[in-house]
């Protein structure tokens, strides 16, 4: 009797797995799931409590059966499959929280009014003034240009190219008004001929922050931004190459 309740606790216990008919002398006798699996009867003839442990041990299909799971060997494991699963939702979590901080930063950037912001690498580089660009990097009028001019009304808003600190910020020769910002990676940024500044040496501004006004002063032909880039070794470089480097253009 018990060997026929073992029986049939393991193949119920499968899962829906076929049972095998099992050809003897006698038929197999179907016993009710109900039943414990390894009930017996006693010397008094009565009956015994049932033994869960020789019924996971001793059912066919015992070793199938999941322990208690209050058991110190239950352990929170993850097969393979789910710690893929769960390390890709942590990847996809982590990037979508690194997608919202540069978003932030791009934001942050337009906010003061720049039409155009990029992110390279970590910093922030904005367009530093609209308009059109007249003149370009290279010789002209038998002199070297250093800068590239970029043609707007007077008062068209000058906005710092990128974070950095006010390094000069008055009067200039040639420039009649200019702003020099120190950047961190030891290059500078010049914005010559301007009409108005907002700020003074020693400032803190950020990139996309109103530095000054594009104006006519100085040695120029009509209003414009002169604007230069210096290494930090004081070499004079194509603003255009810079700034297409760093995702901005004219």
């Amino acid at each position: 009797m018990a060997t026929m309740a073992a029986v049939a606790a393991g193949a119920v216990v499968a899962g829906g797995q076929t049972v095998a008919t099992t050809f003897t002398e006698e038929p197999v006798r179907t016993v009710s799931a109900l039943v414990p699996v390894a009930q017996s009867t006693d010397a008094e003839g009565g009956a015994a409590q049932a033994d869960p442990a020789a019924a996971f041990g001793g059912a066919i299909g015992g070793d199938q059966l999941l322990p208690d799971p209050l058991s110190l060997e239950v352990r929170d494991t993850l097969d393979a499959s789910e710690q893929v699963d769960v390390q890709s939702l942590a990847k996809a979590v982590d990037i979508g929280r690194e997608l919202t901080r540069q978003a932030a930063l791009i934001e942050s950037a337009l906010s003061h009014g720049a039409s155009q912001a990029n992110l390279y690498g970590d910093t922030t580089y904005v367009r530093p003034a609209d308009g059109n660009l007249t003149s370009v990097f290279g010789s002209r009028w038998g002199t070297s240009h250093q800068g590239i001019d970029v043609a707007g009304p007077i008062g068209t808003p000058i906005y710092a190219l990128t974070d950095g600190v006010v390094e000069e910020a008055g009067p200039a020769t040639g420039f009649g008004l200019w702003v020099v910002l120190r950047h961190s990676d030891g290059t500078q940024s010049v914005y010559g001929h301007v009409n108005r500044m907002f700020v003074d040496v020693g400032d803190e501004v950020e990139a996309g922050e109103e530095i000054a006004e594009i104006g006519n002063r100085g040695h120029s032909t009509g209003p414009h931004l002169h604007l230069e880039i210096w290494t930090a070794d004081g070499s004079k470089i194509n603003p255009l190459t810079w700034m297409r480097k760093r995702g901005l253009d004219y």
